[in-house]
């Protein structure tokens, strides 16, 4: 099936995180012409599951490739369109930034099953995601992105500071201030704009565009 596609086709679902990651690196390198093929949550499809083993979303699917794993599909996506840059060039800044992607992942991206959860479960959730990110944003250097350069790092951060007035995530006074002006920012970018499902928009009806 997928050497019938004639363009890029990324398999996503409109409330989940890590499709929201990558629709919004696609919309950072400026890929054109991909389609959307939009799964409710818990729907089936069985073009997807042709094509994907596993079954999950987001998949993405370009000719004869087929990738299916979030952070390796904006690796790809990133390498594949290598105009702007959104990973370091030096190989010891590559390996940092990849290990901070993969704590976020590791520790932030779950939590969101959590607040998806009972009220008890998704209490502890919120107080764990709160003090992750009041750490996260104690390491904060007075500077505009993460690192020197917007990269896959402020790409995988933004979708979760997206969603925590949604969740009623409360951010520390000391330290909520910086990731709030620095959300800010990240919000204000096209490109966040564009990556927005409606289900997405409506989570910040104040800041996000009328679809």
């Amino acid at each position: 099936m997928a050497s019938r596609r004639s363009s890029i086709t990324l398999f996503s679902r409109p409330a989940c995180v890590h499709s929201h990651r990558v629709r919004l690196v696609m919309e950072e390198k400026g890929v054109a012409n991909y389609d959307i093929a939009w799964l409710r949550d818990g729907e089936d499809s069985e073009d997807l599951l042709d094509l994907n083993p596993y079954n999950t979303v987001p998949t993405l699917v370009e000719r004869d490739l087929v990738v299916y794993d979030p952070r390796i599909i904006i690796e790809y996506v990133d390498e594949r369109y290598p105009h702007p840059p959104l990973m370091p060039v030096d190989p010891i800044l590559r390996a940092q930034y990849r290990l901070a992607i993969y704590r976020m992942e590791s520790d932030l991206y779950p939590l969101f099953d959590d607040l998806e959860s009972t009220p008890a479960v998704a209490k502890k959730a919120r107080a764990r995601m709160t003090e992750l990110l009041t750490v996260l944003a104690a390491d904060f250097a007075p500077k505009k992105w993460i690192g020197e350069e917007f990269s896959l790092l402020d790409c995988t951060l933004a979708p979760i500071l997206w969603r925590l007035e949604h969740y009623d995530v409360a951010l520390g006074e000391r330290h909520g201030q910086k990731l709030e002006k620095y959300a800010a920012r990240v919000f204000a970018r096209d490109a966040f704009t564009r990556s927005l499902s409606a289900i997405e928009a409506e989570m910040r009806p104040s800041l996000a565009p009328q679809h």
